[in-house]
């Protein structure tokens, strides 16, 4: 654990160095409570001068409402935080805008990429070439790469997510470094006699973490064709040394409990997977044979990363900075590490939910959640039919614009599997009678398969105060905000609350873009003959729950 902060510690440092230009060196040293990085209340009131401070003729409201205030305090016990300057978050809109930037940053990078994804396309040539390309032209560059091991190898011996990385390990075997996350939860006979296209079912590395240098991409795309051009997704650039060193610490936490892939000309598959953990890091055993003792080690290395430092109980509290016009933005990574943590100290579920408490108090916020796939988990679904919003929105994919939309097997009893879940929804709006208050709203643009047809991926959620226009706070990551979710995969998102008017816009502006291509659903729309779900499909929800 000392050698992962120490490396951490390093990086931070070259982050720093390496800022945009432009920025002068105290913006550099951006206000933070964690370790190895805690500055004193004068360190953050210089930040917050050298930014701008908070305006007098800012239109926005001065201070959070009372309700977010008490959110922050709680939200300082529960995880690390980060205080950020007006500029050091920039909203993408589009696939499109996502891979330019993903690779610019990677072409640009001096000392380290870090790409952590569920997959990565296996005939993404460009994206491997464009890391290939900024490994040949400097030297110095270091390229990390963590992916998940089943859907990683599923296409094998044919051309896979594996097969394509380990090619480029071949060509750098020093500087390119793959891992593969493989659950602990499948082994033994289950993993025998489970068809591969099936197996992700017991749980995945779901994390999207696209980092370079002293910069990061927080988001819910992965790293294929259709997300850098026709599947909607969310993309958030922190500019922010402190930030990009927290998550690439979560990175190399989660490496280190992964099988190195090295390229294997010999094998069919032209990749093998071996054990490899370095033993300053962690001792830990493989996870399909000594599940047990795999977690153990697993939560020896990752539970300290989730935790506030304890050195942040002895500094100024969020609220009062926010209050006391010293800070603008502050920022929680919160992250969803069930499969490894004995016991279970993961921050996303509680984060969240204690999010969520706010519109159970007698202010109406508002509030819009987003997910592609349409199967909330119970305690937020819960909290959302029982909140009295000035308005509530929830966006989720047609099952045209859903991946899995005409899909071979039994995916694709998927999509109309959801439309049964966002009718239930609408009728249990109806019988609370907000039907004017809580919309649910479909999108679509085009037909998946077809010319000019998009997918819909983005999941999150945002908090308005009452009587406001812009929201303050919003989830950003990798989470689906399911049980699956909090049970079964790896995410990592971060939690953001900010009284920066910019900043608020800039969120509001990515709410409506993400309505543009919605459609309000009422009772009557799932009537049509197009809507109608099989009594199998009803069935198989019944027996599974919410557990899709």
């Amino acid at each position: 654990m000392l050698a992962l902060s120490r490396a951490s510690s390093s990086f931070s440092r070259a982050g720093r160095v390496s800022a945009r230009s432009g920025r002068s060196s105290i913006q550099r040293q951006r206000v933070l409570l964690h370790p190895h990085q805690q500055q004193s209340r004068r360190a953050m009131a210089s930040a917050s001068a050298s930014a701008g401070g908070p305006s007098s003729s800012s239109s926005s409201p001065a201070l959070l409402h009372p309700s977010l205030l008490a959110l922050l305090d709680d939200l300082d016990k529960l995880s690390p935080r980060f205080y950020l300057s007006p500029g050091e978050i920039d909203i993408l809109t589009t696939p499109a805008d996502f891979y330019a930037t993903l690779k610019s940053k990677i072409l640009s990078a001096r000392s380290h990429v870090f790409l952590a994804t569920l997959y990565i396309g296996r005939t993404e040539h460009d994206l491997i070439d464009t890391l290939r390309t900024a490994l040949q032209k400097n030297p110095d560059l270091q390229v990390h790469l963590l992916t998940d091991a089943l859907r990683g190898t599923r296409e094998a011996p044919h051309a896979s997510c594996a097969s394509l990385m380990a090619s480029l390990a071949a060509d750098f075997p020093d500087r390119v470094h793959v891992r593969l996350f493989h659950t602990p939860k499948l082994r033994g006979l289950a993993k025998a006699v489970t068809p591969v296209r099936l197996n992700e079912g017991w749980g995945l590395q779901h994390m999207k973490l696209y980092g370079f240098d002293d910069e990061i991409i927080l988001s819910g795309a992965n790293l294929s064709e259709d997300y850098f051009t026709n599947r909607q997704d969310r993309y958030y650039l922190f500019h922010s040394a402190e930030v990009t060193a927290y998550y690439r610490r979560i990175f190399e936490a989660v490496s280190a409990l992964s099988y190195k892939l090295d390229s294997d000309a010999s094998s069919p598959s032209q990749f093998k997977l071996s054990w490899s953990t370095d033993p300053s890091l962690t001792s830990a055993p493989e996870p399909t044979k000594h599940p047990n003792t795999f977690c153990k080690a697993a939560t020896a290395l990752i539970a300290p990363l989730l935790r506030p430092p304890a050195s942040s109980t002895s500094s100024a509290s969020s609220s009062s900075c926010i209050t006391n016009k010293q800070v603008k933005t502050v920022f929680y990574p919160i992250s969803q590490m069930t499969p490894l943590l004995r016991p279970n100290h993961s921050t996303e579920a509680p984060a969240v939910e204690r999010m969520l408490d706010v519109l159970s108090g007698p202010d109406q916020f508002s509030w819009m959640f987003t997910a592609g796939y349409f199967n909330i988990h119970p305690t937020y679904r819960s909290k959302f039919l029982d909140s009295d919003p000035e308005k509530g929105i929830i966006i989720t994919a047609a099952p045209e614009a859903n991946g899995f939309y005409q899909s071979a097997g039994v995916s694709k009893y998927l999509p109309p599997a959801y439309t049964q879940l966002a009718h239930e929804f609408v009728k249990d709006v109806a019988a609370r009678k907000k039907s004017e208050k809580i919309k649910l709203l479909e999108w679509q643009n085009g037909v998946l398969n077809q010319p000019g047809g998009w997918t819909y991926h983005a999941k999150g959620i945002w908090l308005t105060p009452p009587a406001e226009t812009t929201p303050c706070v919003t989830v950003i990551g990798s989470s689906n905000f399911t049980r699956r979710s909090h049970t079964m995969d790896l995410e990592s998102n971060g939690l953001i609350v900010t009284v920066d008017e910019d900043l608020r816009q800039k969120m509001k502006d990515e709410t409506e873009n993400l309505q543009k291509f919605t459609k309000v659903m009422e009772e009557k729309d799932f009537q049509a003959e197009n809507r109608k779900v099989g009594l199998g499909v009803k069935l198989s929800l019944a027996v599974l729950g919410l557990a899709l």
